[in-house]
């Protein structure tokens, strides 16, 4: 295959309601190579988790997709029957959801659950998909599998049962993975082991991966790219380490500044004034702009597109751009 694994174009979704629709996400676009690890940040209802749902079909109504594409190794996959959207998803498109504990099914083993997952994806007998169960938890990190295949979802800790729900997205051998917040309520322990094993699922199985969350340390640990979300718009993209040390967007250097330094210890942190606009307050123009300290005028009247920003693409009239050294 020649182009990305996932394009996503001008993705729109809105909720309709007694006074007019309200829009979530408007005109979102990115891409994700194969072998990629992309990540998707910003505050909570900036329309991260809501991009991933939509993009395997899995929005809850009233929600509906309401312009934009979405192209999955060529071949478009937002206007699919409800039956092919269930084919695909799961053995060619995997889910990790963010909270392992009701994304199982607490009234079945995680055998069970594991086996009859392979079975419904993959051409396995009874015997070998057990035994393909057993080794995905191996994969993981999952200690003593056999033992765990007998046991039920309320037995296992948190990071045992994000496990399983990562063994259960690798069961189709899918070509990419959707990652929202995996290593949410975790200790810093096993976090790290979560984000080893994301790496190591596109360096083993050549798997692409959309990583949802808020967590700049483990986009930072964990990606190749990032896409900064705000108001349900992406507002800025590029290499993760161009995006972290140089953003050209003023929210997402507003991100960057108010995470913890190790060398200013003591000191405060910097915040960004104000708060996400509800769906039915978000502001014309630049949706950022009745928090941004470099607004104008023409941020209000005229919302501006991705454009490259040095080294990333930014939406902004008003970038910030790295003075050239001397």
């Amino acid at each position: 295959m020649s182009g990305p694994l996932l394009e996503v174009r001008e993705l729109c979704v809105e909720f309709p309601t007694r006074h007019g629709p309200l829009r979530a996400l408007d005109g979102v676009s990115f891409d994700i190579a194969a072998g990629e690890i992309l990540g998707v940040v910003g505050e909570s209802g900036a329309g991260k988790s809501l991009t991933g749902a939509a993009i395997i079909g899995l929005l809850e109504p009233p929600g509906r997709l309401c312009g934009g594409q979405i192209l999955f190794e060529g071949a478009r996959i937002d206007d699919l029957p409800r039956e092919a959207m269930r084919r695909l998803r799961g053995r060619r498109i995997g889910a990790i959801f963010q909270d392992p504990l009701t994304a199982l099914d607490p009234l079945h083993t995680v055998g069970r659950q594991l086996v009859e997952t392979l079975r419904t994806h993959l051409p396995l007998n009874a015997g070998q998909a057990r035994e393909r169960a057993i080794e995905l938890l191996r994969q993981t990190g999952l200690p003593a599998p056999e033992t765990r295949l007998a046991q039920y979802p309320h037995e296992l800790s948190g990071g045992m049962r994000q496990r399983v729900v990562i063994a259960l997205a690798l069961a189709g051998e899918p070509r990419l993975i959707i990652a929202d917040e995996p290593t949410t309520a975790l200790d810093v322990a096993v976090q790290a082991q979560i984000i080893r094993l994301l790496r190591g699922v596109t360096q083993t199985h050549g798997a692409s991966v959309m990583l949802i969350t808020h967590d700049m340390g483990v986009i930072a640990e964990t990606c190749d790219r990032v896409a900064v979300m705000y108001a349900g718009r992406v507002v800025e993209i590029g290499p993760v380490a161009e995006v972290i040390r140089r953003p050209a967007h003023p929210y997402t250097a507003g991100l960057m500044a108010s995470v913890p330094s190790l060398s200013d210890a003591g000191g405060r942190l910097a915040q960004i004034q104000g708060a996400l606009p509800r769906l039915d307050e978000i502001p014309s123009g630049c949706a950022f702009h009745p928090r941004c300290p470099k607004a104008s005028p023409r941020c209000g009247d005229e919302r501006p597109e991705l454009a490259l920003v040095q080294r990333t693409r930014a939406a902004c009239w008003w970038p910030i751009v790295e003075s050239p050294a001397p």
